[in-house]
């Protein structure tokens, strides 16, 4: 398709999204009857009001908006901005369309892309807090790595912690991510992961439902959960605490008739809450990856498709910086967990001077081993 008819097409698409009255499950309804905005637009008002949800108000704007070519400016500049900036949009009929998320109640006409064109299945959601333990962070990491290493595309919202560490996770092991954005494409939220971004799109695929230029908004994000959840087969929560987002994807997963699944962890911890909440309520505990892929067997898309065994997928941080450690330095870092402990506990355990114990902690930290917290606490960093 050339420029120009991509153009079109891209504008039909945008202006009957922006019609008042036509939201996400009208949107469908109209294309699951017609085919197109244009044929919508090249319908009868009689045939339009015709669609389950149409006011004869949304028609006549349908008609005028979309049917007459004469585009709103808005509409205009939207769709020269997906143009110009090398985006893309992934309509309902289009093949790439993530074929789950077409299921769902009120899936999204289309959606901004950013990356090469891919298969978005089989996908697996990993979620969770924006400020998790050292411990959450290995995890999503492990887990994003081994399930893209099992040839499942890891899906997630590229915020800060678990869900940056699940993508990072996944392109370590030299697999798929996408993220899905709760701004537009042209507003890279939160701005630190804006390399993270680029990775991402260099690999696999940026995904969003808002204008180009649309900033976060607290609104968006809810509306941004059901596409993680929609589009995958199941939803891993690795922490979150008692009101947290990552607990909406998990509901919606469960609405939309998808797998729930969660990463136990400390009983004293508050990022853990929501994730025991969900073990309560039925979700599938998950210790390892091959707590999912069992729940996941009879998916003939990616058995054999391995490219690595687990340990050779997941490349932690610090590894190779454990082949110097002298005898004491190991066992100071083998006493460590991934939860705080003060330093007089260490220096208990270890049964060393306090001043010696700190210098060893401090060598275990600049060799990115172990992590400081405020009050003398340290945690090991979960790689071991």
């Amino acid at each position: 398709m050339n420029d120009s008819l991509l153009l079109h097409r891209y504008r039909c698409w945008i202006a009957l999204k922006s019609v008042p009255g036509i939201g996400s499950r009208t949107f469908k309804l109209l294309i699951d009857r017609f085919g197109s905005p244009e044929k919508a637009a090249a319908a009868s008002r009689s045939t339009l009001l015709g669609v389950k949800g149409m006011t004869r108000k949304a028609a006549d704007d349908v008609l005028a908006t979309v049917g007459d070519g004469r585009f709103p400016g808005t509409v205009l500049r939207e769709a020269d901005l997906v143009i110009r900036r090398g985006y893309r949009l992934i309509t309902l009929t289009d093949a790439e369309y993530p074929g789950l998320l077409d299921e769902i109640h009120d899936p999204p006409p289309f959606l901004y892309a950013l990356g090469s064109e891919t298969a978005f299945a089989p996908a697996v959601a990993v979620v969770g807090s924006r400020n998790p333990t050292q411990y959450g962070l290995s995890m999503a990491r492990r887990l994003g790595a081994d399930l893209a290493a099992a040839g499942f595309v890891v899906v997630s919202g590229m915020a800060a912690g678990i869900d940056a560490a699940a993508h990072r996770g996944a392109l370590s092991a030299g697999g798929k991510t996408v993220a899905v954005l709760g701004s537009g494409l042209g507003v890279i939220y939160p701005a630190r992961n804006k390399s993270l971004y680029h990775d991402i799109a260099e690999s696999g695929c940026v995904l969003s439902e808002q204008r180009v230029l649309e900033p976060p908004q607290s609104y968006h994000f809810p509306a941004r959960n059901r596409i993680i959840s929609g589009m995958t087969l199941g939803t891993v929560v690795v922490e979150a605490a008692r009101k947290s987002g990552s607990l909406i994807t998990a509901y919606l997963a469960a609405e939309q008739g998808r797998e729930v699944f969660a990463v136990p962890g400390s009983i004293d911890s508050a990022r853990s809450i929501g994730a025991h909440g969900l073990l309560k309520q039925g979700a599938r505990l998950v210790e390892g990856v091959d707590d999912i892929l069992e729940e996941f067997s009879y998916r003939s898309d990616w058995v054999g498709k391995t490219r690595l065994s687990a340990s050779e997928a997941y490349t932690c941080p610090g590894c190779d910086a454990k082949a110097g450690l002298t005898e004491a330095e190991t066992g100071v870092y083998y006493l460590l967990e991934p939860y705080p402990a003060h330093i007089d506990d260490i220096a208990n355990r270890a049964g060393m001077d306090t001043a010696a114990l700190l210098a060893i902690l401090l060598k275990l930290e600049l060799a990115g081993l172990v992590v400081q917290a405020p009050g003398k606490f340290f945690m090991s960093t979960g790689d071991k």
